[in-house]
């Protein structure tokens, strides 16, 4: 296990990846902060917010393989796809749902005054904007460069 985890440690791809998230959410925090005046430690770990940290993951990831591996290989061509998915999810479906979630607790709000339902409060901040996707996207690609030109 002790070997694994060493193993783990050296791949430089991963420690791009993981790096890229990181930096993210550090950013994600700050910019919660500058936004609201207020620190909000969810937002270490949280969905949505400024910039996608599931983008910068992703396109870290999908760079640094393009980059060690050559943008021709097939496993870049399986991580850009991956990248995409998860892109698309980050901007379409989950923000979707983040908004239907605003509406349900809008009505909760309301049968609740009226004393006709239990509190209850679904996530609203899920997804992302499309500029919040391409800061990711932006984040991950330069992570990547920076891994491969000063690190590996």
């Amino acid at each position: 296990m002790a070997e694994f985890v060493v193993i783990l440690g050296q791949n430089i791809i991963l420690a791009t990846a993981l790096s890229a998230w990181f930096c993210a959410q550090i950013l994600k925090t700050l910019t919660s902060y500058w936004k609201h005046g207020a620190l909000n430690f969810e937002r270490l770990v949280g969905a949505g917010g400024m910039p996608s940290s599931h983008t910068a993951l992703v396109m870290s990831l999908a760079w640094a393989v393009g980059l060690h591996d050559g943008f021709a290989s097939s496993l870049f061509a399986v991580t850009i796809v991956l990248a995409s998915i998860v892109m698309y999810d980050a901007a379409g479906v989950r923000r979707a749902a983040g908004k239907q979630a605003k509406v349900i607790n809008k009505l909760v709000r309301e049968l609740r005054a009226e004393h006709t339902i239990r509190d209850i409060r679904l996530k609203e901040l899920l997804g992302h904007t499309p500029l919040e996707v391409l800061a990711g996207a932006i984040l991950g690609i330069s992570i990547a460069y920076g891994f491969k030109n000063f690190v590996g």
